[in-house]
C-alpha cells in the first residue's frame, strides 16, 4: 500500500494563532483517505512537553479524529505498542537530534519502517524537527548552534531545512552545507509551506498561506553557481 510524508517547515497547529488547525492540517488528515483516522501524535523532540499535547489534543479534537499520543517518558513500552495502530503519525517540532535517539533507543524507528510496509495505507508527517527527522541530513540548532548534521532515519533521501524564511542565518548556511558536501542535496522549506512525498519520491509542494515559498537544493559543478544551484518550486496554495 501507500506510504505519504508531509514534511512542513513550520505551521500547522504548533504555530498557528491559539494553536488552531490550519490547512496543513487538514491536508495531512486526507492524506490517509479515511473519515476518522486514528491520529498518533509525537512529541518527542519537546521531551513529551504536556502543553503540547494539550495543544494537539484540542486541535485534532475539531477535525473529528481520532487521537492517541507516543510518549516515551513514561509507559514508553506500551506506547510504542499501541504506535503501529495508527493510520497517520505525526511528529512535532523541538530537537531533531533528541527526537532521533530516542526513537532509535526505544525502536520507534523500526515500529515505523514496518508499518510503512504492511497491507493498509500510512501518512508520515511532521513540523520542523519533526519534518527533517524523516530525511538522511537536515540543518538543525539542535546543538545549541546552527549546523548541517547527517543523523536523520533516512525514510527520505537528501536533507531538509525548517524555517527557512524564518530565521536569517539558515538560507546561507543551508546552501554553504550543499555546495560543500555536508549535506546533500535537499528541500528548504518556508513556515506555512510543505514537501509531499509518496513512495518516497517527491510529489509536489503545499502552503497554508499565499507567499509560503519551497525550494530544491542541489550541489553544482559549475563556476558561475557557487558550488550549489536552488531551483524555487510550484507550490500549491490550499
Amino acid at each position: 500500500m501507500t506510504t505519504h510524508i508531509l514534511a512542513m517547515g513550520g505551521g500547522g497547529f504548533s504555530m498557528s494563532d491559539r494553536g488552531a488547525p490550519t490547512a496543513l492540517d487538514r491536508y495531512l488528515l486526507d492524506l490517509s483517505g479515511k473519515r476518522s483516522p486514528l491520529v498518533c501524535f509525537a512529541p518527542t523532540a519537546a521531551a513529551d512537553d504536556p502543553v503540547y499535547v494539550n495543544r494537539f489534543l484540542t486541535a485534532y479534537s475539531e477535525l473529528g479524529v481520532r487521537t492517541m499520543v507516543l510518549t516515551l517518558w513514561q509507559g514508553a513500552a506500551e506506547s510504542v505498542d499501541r504506535l503501529s495502530q495508527a493510520d497517520v503519525v505525526l511528529s512535532g517540532g523541538g530537537s531533531t537530534a533528541n527526537l532521533v535517539a530516542l526513537w532509535r533507543a526505544h525502536g520507534v524507528d523500526h515500529v515505523i519502517r514496518k508499518m510503512a510496509g504492511r497491507d493498509r495505507d500510512l501518512v508520515l508527517g511532521g513540523v520542523s524537527a519533526g519534518a527533517a527527522c524523516w530525511f538522511a541530513g537536515s540543518l538543525t540548532d539542535a546543538f545549541g548552534d546552527l549546523r548541517p548534521w547527517r543523523g536523520g532515519l533516512g525514510l527520505l533521501p537528501g536533507s531538509f531545512c525548517p524555517h527557512f524564511d524564518g530565521e536569517p542565518d539558515r538560507p546561507p548556511a543551508y546552501a554553504q552545507a550543499i555546495a560543500s558536501g555536508v549535506l546533500p542535496g535537499g528541500y528548504a522549506v518556508d513556515d506555512g509551506a510543505a514537501v509531499h512525498f509518496v513512495e518516497g519520491e517527491f510529489a509536489g509542494a503545499v502552503a497554508e498561506r499565499d507567499g509560503a515559498e519551497v525550494s530544491r537544493f542541489t550541489s553544482s559543478n559549475s563556476p558561475t553557481a557557487a558550488g550549489v544551484l536552488r531551483d524555487q518550486l510550484a507550490v500549491e496554495v490550499l
